[in-house]
């Protein structure tokens, strides 16, 4: 049987499964402790581990990531040694976080785009 990725690929009708996210999640963390409702950056995947995890999520399921505001979402690495952060917060500390969870990724996987409204906020582009 085709791992959940190859049978997405093979055939873009068929719909994910939140526990099809559930084990690739699982998989791309090494956190076994993953749910549906699981917060995956309060599980522990943070800063690069987090970015990496979200970029291997959107060329896995073929997701449009136009609309994707990283800051929103997880930290900078590195942030809390950078000599810009004695002048300016980093974007991600500008901003309320919003949990990542598998199952709102089944939700942009299936329809194949990141479609998260966010609240009106104001990054500096310098600092991104």
């Amino acid at each position: 049987m085709p791992a959940c990725n190859e049978r997405f690929h093979a055939n873009h009708t068929t719909m994910l499964t939140t526990n099809d996210i559930v084990e690739f999640v699982k998989k791309n963390t090494g956190s076994e402790s993953i749910t549906s409702e699981t917060d995956i950056f309060s599980d522990g995947t943070v800063g690069d581990d987090f970015h990496d995890l979200i970029e291997n999520f959107a060329k896995t399921y073929s997701v449009d990531m136009t609309n994707y505001l990283w800051y929103f979402h997880s930290n900078e690495e590195g942030s809390w040694n950078s000599i810009g952060g004695l002048f300016f917060a980093p974007p991600h500390k500008r901003v309320e976080r919003i949990p990542v969870t598998p199952a709102l990724l089944t939700e942009f996987a299936n329809k194949r785009k990141w479609e998260l409204e966010y609240p009106k906020h104001n990054i500096p582009k310098k600092t991104l």
